[in-house]
């Protein structure tokens, strides 16, 4: 069956912009994506219902079936939400959740101290974004339950944590993929001024977006800072109380009994990560076992010893009648993600058979001021990411084309393009509703999606657009530091100027 090749034509942006429109618009996600996959296969088949249909079953197989082989990373994504759905539930009916509370309410004496508590843990739990907004969202969530802190709160706090730690650190499942990549472009265009751990530390220094993303969550945390619907939902979350709900059986629990298990999750996740990523190595180094690593393996290891921590734990505590009733409310509180995230991955991949990546990359071709450069690759980044949903995607599509432009236009500006693309794709991810970790951080925080990505929007947008006005200066001035100056300037006006009209 022939598709049909829509890389330079405009149609090929309709089905991403269709389904986020529409979820948008009637906050019914599902249906959203369901009708951009299809409208997608529709235009691929040249509108013939049959090969249509043909085609969304070849990309349903695809998720589980590729190159005459099993393809399981998605499954075991799907099995790993289902492991930590059961981890949480069984946390739930010990009464661990409550106990671990309980004792954060006496150690920490306000919303704020929960708020900064959640932000903090991402300085332990940056191995992995998926990681990191499941794991902290089952850890905080009863915390800030306790301090009546919303579910948007502690969506945004997840999401604007994750990926912005990951692609800034070396040691993640994020540095080390794109410092392999960086390596080849280096060889490819004969750069022999950086290594690639040299150009990626660099890289991290002028991602603007991602380093002022993080210095806003924390801007966020401790002023309380609350624009949009984001204040509306604080609002409403003072008069809520989530802990009754999720504690109904009244147990109680240990601490350590929670504590241990989340130590046993994550301790098991990184040595897994590591040993998986060394067999590929034939010399061990910490950061080729992270460039090589089977994330996804890894994280459902890390959920059965967890799983296994919280059972040993929490013996005694939990009926033995009550065991199947937990495993069913912990899976069943996973299923809506789950649908959601399948959906996501179809319309990923009716995104890349029409080639929206390239129609977009093609709107920078033609004479560019080389000073313009840098803001061109973040704003070309940041749509590609928020129209495909990832931003490992875009990393791929849109680093060696930037790489590629700054050394045919000036060969001084390739780590500025590159770091361009690398802040542009987080900016659109964290926009995105088709995102994963999006909606994993919805997830972690069990918020409404739609919430979630309509109260987190205003905040990436503010730090957008003082990352934007740094990376004009940065591709004008070359000066990292200039950059990042003149960016956290951009910010600290941009938010004097929200909390002002928030106030008026």
């Amino acid at each position: 069956m022939q598709l049909v090749d829509y890389s330079h034509s405009v149609l090929s942006v309709v089905p991403a912009f269709l389904a986020l429109a529409l979820a948008v618009i009637t906050r019914r996600v599902l249906l959203s994506l369901g009708i951009g996959v299809i409208v997608g296969v529709l235009l691929l088949t040249g509108g013939n219902p049959l090969d249509g249909l043909t085609h969304l079953k070849n990309l349903a197989v695809s998720l589980t079936w590729a190159d005459g082989a099993w393809a399981l990373d998605k499954p075991k994504i799907l099995l790993f939400l289902l492991l930590l759905g059961i981890f949480t539930s069984l946390l739930t009916f010990s009464g661990s959740n409550q106990a671990f509370a309980d004792w954060a309410k006496r150690h920490i004496k306000n919303r704020r101290g929960a708020k900064l508590l959640t932000a903090c843990l991402v300085f332990v739990t940056f191995i992995d974004d998926y990681f990191h907004s499941l794991a902290v969202g089952a850890i905080a969530r009863p915390v800030t339950d306790k301090f009546k802190v919303s579910r948007a709160k502690l969506a945004y706090i997840l999401d604007s944590t994750a990926a912005p730690m990951c692609v800034l650190m070396p040691v993640s499942s994020w540095g080390a993929s794109i410092i392999a990549t960086i390596a080849g472009l280096l060889v490819t265009y004969n750069i022999t001024g950086y290594t690639p751990i040299g150009a990626f530390v660099s890289m991290s220094l002028m991602n603007y977006y991602a380093l002022f993303a993080l210095i806003m969550v924390f801007v966020v945390a401790y002023f309380s800072f609350d624009i949009g619907s984001m204040a509306r939902l604080e609002r409403a979350a003072l008069k809520e109380n989530h802990v009754a709900h999720e504690n109904a059986d009244g147990k109680t629990g240990r601490v350590y009994a929670l504590i241990i298990p989340v130590a046993v999750l994550i301790a098991s996740t990184l040595a897994s990560m590591m040993y998986t990523g060394a067999q590929a190595l034939e010399t061990f180094s910490i950061l080729g076992a992270f460039e090589n690593t089977d994330v996804n393996t890894s994280l459902v290891f890390g959920g059965v010893c967890g799983i296994l921590a919280v059972l040993l734990c929490t013996f005694g505590k939990i009926d033995t009648a009550d065991y199947p009733r937990a495993v069913w409310v912990g899976m069943k509180s996973m299923f809506g993600a789950i649908t959601i995230l399948i959906l996501a991955w179809l319309i990923s991949s009716v995104v890349s058979d029409m080639k929206t990546g390239e129609y977009l990359s093609t709107l920078v071709a033609g004479n560019i001021n080389p000073g313009f450069l840098p803001l061109i690759l973040f704003l070309l980044g940041s749509v590609m990411a928020f129209a495909t949903g990832t931003s490992w995607g875009t990393f791929g599509i849109m680093l060696p084309i930037a790489a590629a432009m700054a050394v045919k236009i000036d060969p001084s500006l390739i780590i500025p393009c590159m770091s361009a693309v690398m802040a542009g794709a987080v900016c659109g991810d964290h926009c995105s509703p088709i995102s994963d970790t999006t909606i994993l951080s919805s997830t972690g925080a069990q918020c409404n999606h739609i919430d979630h990505v309509t109260t987190q929007l205003p905040y990436a947008l503010t730090v957008a657009a003082a990352s934007a006005v740094g990376f004009l200066t940065l591709g004008f001035t070359q000066s990292a530091l200039l950059g990042f100056a003149v960016t956290g300037v951009s910010l600290a006006v941009l938010i004097l100027l929200l909390r002002n009209k928030q106030t008026a």
